[in-house]
């Protein structure tokens, strides 16, 4: 299995060893062609509980830690 990389920012902080990214893409519309942007959030492991609100952070895709916890946080770049 492939494990998909992203990258995005910390939206949410307020768990004990998970935060809240929030990753943006951009994409054609089917019909108009105008690139509209789309945004989806992840929960995602950060066993050191380092990262704060607006964070840039790239996250990895892993086996499930919990019901909705799927992702890790591999690096931290501070904003």
């Amino acid at each position: 299995m492939a494990q998909r990389i992203m990258q995005g920012v910390v939206v949410s902080d307020k768990m004990d060893k998970t935060v809240v990214v929030k990753v943006e893409r951009n994409v054609r519309h089917e019909l108009y062609g105008k690139i509209i942007k789309r945004s989806k959030k992840y929960k995602a492991h950060d066993p050191e509980n380092s990262l704060k609100i607006g964070d840039v952070t790239r996250i990895r895709e892993c086996p499930p830690i919990s019901k909705d916890k799927c992702w890790v946080v591999i690096s931290e770049e501070t904003s």
